[in-house]
């Protein structure tokens, strides 16, 4: 049963046969029957396969998010036996926005790493939409993305850390409120929230990284909504300024996310409920 449940959340994910096939490293006609042995199993139709690829029946889409929990919860068991057994020193898998992984969280692996040499530390840096489909399928054990009005009902947050936007641009740079806005790429809540609240200004850049954004706006090309974390060195050294605005600052309350209950990490594997339990000390 757990291969055919895994085939059907690579299908869902990357919405065609032949993409999950290759993530799954079997052949189509495998992955298709299998797929039909879980049809069957079920006794429903979950996938619709049209020109645009494969879109989820309503038995499928109600067949989801329960599969990605069972995927999750067999995944995190093995690692829980492995760890208590000694069989491994332990994994964690975080992942979190752009400000996040560059300006918030170092500090605090290093701590758990200094804590915890053994562990091993995976970061992925992405959208949020993304994270919390990784968080959970199980890829990811925690979360830290800005604040969300609607969880996943499988998911639980708990509140982390303030953080604030503000309008910053090169010392001097002429013609500042009519300057064009430098920003990350869609799906990001750095241009989720530039996009709300500076509609009125073109986009002169799209980038992927912050560091990108800050080099370019020091340059004079534009200005630019950033966390003030992320800006500090940047102030101190006078290489950009925080534009007055009164549309800023923007707030952005930052949420740790994952699979274990409010308040517990009993779902969590060990190293992961570590990692957690340091992090809500803040």
């Amino acid at each position: 049963m757990l291969e055919p449940l895994r085939h059907f959340a690579l299908v869902a994910q990357h919405r065609t046969f032949t993409a999950a096939a290759r993530h799954a490293h079997v052949t189509q006609p495998a992955l298709t029957a299998s797929i039909q042995r879980l049809e069957a199993q079920m006794g429903a139709r979950l996938f619709n396969r049209g020109p645009s690829g494969a879109t989820l029946t309503a038995a499928g889409a109600a067949l989801l998010p329960r599969a990605r929990a069972a995927l999750a919860a067999v995944e995190e068991g093995k690692r829980a036996v492995a760890e208590v057994m000694g069989l491994t020193q332990g994994l964690v898998r975080v992942g979190a926005g752009a400000t996040v992984c560059t300006y918030y969280l170092p500090r605090f692996l290093a701590r758990f790493r200094a804590r915890h040499p053994g562990v091993q530390i995976h970061l992925r840096e992405g959208a949020q939409e993304a994270l919390l489909d990784a968080v959970e399928s199980g890829d990811l054990d925690l979360a830290i993305l800005a604040k969300i009005d609607r969880i996943r009902p499988s998911l639980a947050r708990e509140k982390w850390i303030a953080d604030e936007l503000v309008l910053v641009a090169a010392p001097g740079l002429p013609d500042v409120d009519a300057a064009p806005i430098l920003t990350l790429v869609h799906g990001t809540t750095t241009r989720i929230l530039t996009d709300r609240f500076f509609q009125d200004r073109p986009i002169a850049m799209e980038l992927g990284s912050i560091a990108a954004i800050k080099a370019n706006t020091r340059a004079g090309v534009g200005v630019a909504l950033l966390s003030r974390r992320a800006i500090e060195r940047d102030l101190a050294m006078e290489q950009l300024e925080i534009v007055p605005s009164d549309r800023t600052p923007v707030a952005r309350p930052l949420v740790l996310v994952h699979r274990a209950p409010h308040g517990k990490s009993d779902r969590l594997p060990p190293a992961a409920s570590e990692l957690l339990r340091l992090l809500r000390k803040t």
